[in-house]
């Protein structure tokens, strides 16, 4: 009754869709005009029917053996647009006979809310394995991260997703999340790359060129690999790990501007030249420590860089600067709950992110 009711208040007061781009996270994919209800088998997954619909929304009552991707395929145009049905009734397992609210126009692209918007965690891990370090992640406890987030149904994005909601255009999934890898050690090929084909997810990997090839460090096989792979983004992490705001004892103003420049570089002409093969273009950049000051940014404005990311922890909203976006850091000593109170997606008005 509740979603009969809001069909038809929003059929008497349509207002303009809001446009947007990309790919299943966001894009407009035009909806089938008054889809008729499906003849029995005739769309496996989608065999229920309309019970009404304005230019705003639709109700759908499901038929039994109906899922979400499939009913966003029959009423959106696109399966990957399932999180949108998901997020308007708060649930991701349709039930035969209960009516569902399917919008059929985007929702607002920077996530705003009368009482909150919403935020991108991006999450900062460094090494895998075993050790009494905190930056070293046991791979145990990483698979069970992946699990969890996985088992309630949050979308890991690659972080090149961001732009569009940054830009305000294109609105993301409620439970969006990012996953980043920082340096570039072997333990990444040996434990997170497999976790993460098996949980089907995607992870930037930020990697400091000299560090390739090193006795602890991913090989270029290793990074070709990866990177072929689709699962891992590979992208700029500076030339030498130097800290980017800090002059070194005795360097001169010009000596200092000429290593930024190197730092910003030298990683992409040297990531993009050797793993050409795997199509890899570099335009985002993770500041060594976390830091960088005006200097650095005007640096990557000017090299075309289109993304920075520092290690500040806390989610991003809309209007998060995209040279300078938040990271939280997961530690080894973490435990599912220190872990989970680190992906809030939605923050009151008012709050900081």
């Amino acid at each position: 009754m509740t979603a009969l009711l809001l069909l038809a208040a929003c059929a008497g007061s349509p207002h303009a869709p809001v446009p947007a781009s990309g790919t299943g996270s966001g894009a407009a994919a035009t909806p089938p005009d008054d889809p008729p209800p499906a003849p029995p088998g005739a769309i496996a997954g989608a065999n229920g029917r309309v019970a009404g619909r304005s230019a705003q929304l639709a109700i759908y009552v499901p038929a039994a053996g109906d899922r979400l991707p499939e009913i966003a395929r029959r009423m959106l145009g696109d399966a990957a647009l399932d999180w949108r049905i998901a997020d308007a009734n708060g649930l991701w397992e349709p039930e035969a006979g209960v009516p569902l609210l399917v919008p059929l126009q985007p929702p607002h692209p920077m996530g705003i809310a009368p009482d909150s918007y919403q935020t991108v965690p991006i999450l900062c891990y460094h090494r895998f394995g075993g050790g009494q370090s905190k930056m070293i992640v046991s791979p145990e406890r990483f698979e069970e991260q992946l699990a969890w987030l996985q088992r309630n149904r949050y979308r890991v994005l690659r972080l090149s997703e961001l732009q569009g909601f940054l830009d305000a255009r294109q609105p993301l999934p409620e439970r969006s999340v990012v996953i980043t890898i920082d340096d570039g050690y072997e333990t990444v090929h040996r434990h997170a790359f497999p976790a993460l084909k098996k949980y089907g997810f995607t992870a930037t990997l930020f990697v400091y060129a000299d560090f390739v090839g090193s006795r602890d460090g991913l090989s270029w096989a290793q990074l070709q690999e990866m990177a072929s792979s689709g699962v891992i983004d590979i992208q700029a992490h500076s030339r030498t790990h130097r800290n980017l705001v800090q002059r070194r004892e005795g360097e001169s103003e010009a000596a200092y501007a000429q290593s930024l420049l190197d730092e910003v570089r030298h990683p992409r002409a040297l990531l993009e030249r050797r793993l050409a093969e795997a199509g890899v273009k570099v335009t985002q950049f993770a500041y060594p420590f976390g830091d960088a000051n005006e200097q650095v940014l005007q640096i990557l404005q000017r090299e075309g860089y289109d993304i920075g990311v520092t290690v500040n922890p806390g989610g991003n909203a809309f209007f998060a600067h995209p040279l300078m976006l938040r990271r939280t850091m997961i530690f080894g000593d973490h435990d599912l709950n220190d872990f989970k109170a680190r992906l809030q997606t939605r923050r009151p008005v008012g709050s900081r992110p």
